[in-house]
């Protein structure tokens, strides 16, 4: 995997991202009688790729433009600048036949499962809805029995007894695993997870995770994790990507990351999970403030108004994100080469 900006394209790539950009134009009184345009830079020059089978975490601050990157990847939002391609395919710039297959291949697991199941449709409907559209059943029959592998594959059994059940009167996990069952059905090889367990209750946390893993392992998947905590993502993930107003200032393999952080804002963000710090080797660093505008972007590193270790060059130059040994990379004026 790599993350730097000059990626060179290999064949077994699933996943490219090449220097991602997602501006948001501001609208309102300012930007009118503003000399020039402003923009939200959600996503602001993120690049990588990703190997099938392989697990990205994308852990970052809200506001740090992780949402915005899933939802670019699968197609919601057209990119700025840059672009995404899967298995060799720019998702953005391709014809209405490939498009469809793509949003088969490339599905997303919201947050709220809740507010992302149709509170009007049954189980049964909602799963069959997918299947209908990408029309991978011939009979009735057929359909009912793609539903119920789906449902038992999340663990919903006897499946029958879920057909008629509406997303209100299931609790928070079986909802989750409805809406990953709708998913599983229609055979994808990459899944954007955004937050899966934030909303579930904490004591079924785990199981869904476990979930998720087995059905990597049982379907060949790859996921793209897009988290707050690093603790979670040290448990599921390959590689680790750490985001901060719209730009990756670290990333590597997992076990790099979380033993040898080099960013003081990575270093933070396992100052604050107690159970890390101690792998770290590192001390408590707490951050002060918060995040910046994405609209008004501080000058220089945009760490530097928060970094306890900053110094004037911070605030003039902004660091660009360099490989420091195989695999390991910073955005960060401590480790950039001296000109």
């Amino acid at each position: 995997m790599s993350f730097t900006e000059g990626i060179k394209r290999e064949r077994d790539f699933i996943l490219e991202v090449r220097n991602l950009k997602v501006w948001f134009p501001v609208r309102g009184l300012t930007s009118i009688f503003a000399r020039s345009k402003k923009y939200l830079r959600a996503v602001d020059g993120v690049s990588f790729n990703l190997h099938k089978g392989e697990v990205l975490s994308v852990v970052g601050e809200s506001g740090a433009g992780k949402t915005t990157l899933g939802l670019t990847i699968v197609g919601v939002y057209k990119p700025t600048e840059g672009e995404v391609f899967f298995k060799g395919i720019n998702i953005h710039n391709t014809d209405k036949k490939t498009s469809l297959l793509l949003k088969r291949k490339i599905q997303m697991i919201f947050q709220d499962p809740f507010e992302s199941l149709p509170p009007h449709m049954t189980v049964f409907d909602i799963i069959k809805e997918g299947i209908d559209v990408h029309k991978l059943a011939d009979s009735t029959s057929e359909k009912i029995k793609l539903i119920s592998t789906a449902l038992e594959n999340v663990g919903l059994t006897p499946p029958e007894d879920f057909f008629k059940k509406y997303p209100h009167q299931l609790s928070g996990g079986q909802r989750q695993r409805v809406s990953i069952a709708s998913i599983l059905a229609l055979k994808p090889e990459l899944i954007i997870a955004d937050e899966p367990i934030s909303m579930i209750d904490a004591s079924l946390r785990g199981s869904i995770l476990s979930l998720m893993m087995k059905l990597k392992r049982d379907f060949d998947l790859t996921y793209v994790f897009i988290l707050h905590d690093l603790a979670i993502a040290r448990c599921i993930s390959t590689h680790i990507a750490v985001m901060y107003l719209g730009q990756v200032v670290e990333a590597g393999k997992t076990n790099e990351i979380i033993k040898e952080p080099l960013h003081p804002y990575t270093k933070a963000l396992l100052s604050a999970a107690p159970s890390l710090r101690k792998i770290s080797r590192r001390e408590k660093i707490s951050l002060k403030g918060e995040i910046p505008s994405p609209i008004d972007l501080p000058s220089g590193c945009r760490f530097s108004t928060r970094c306890p270790f900053a110094f004037n060059n911070c605030r003039k130059n902004e660091p660009v994100l360099i490989e420091t040994k195989q695999e390991h990379y910073v955005r960060c004026l401590m480790y950039q080469p001296m000109v």
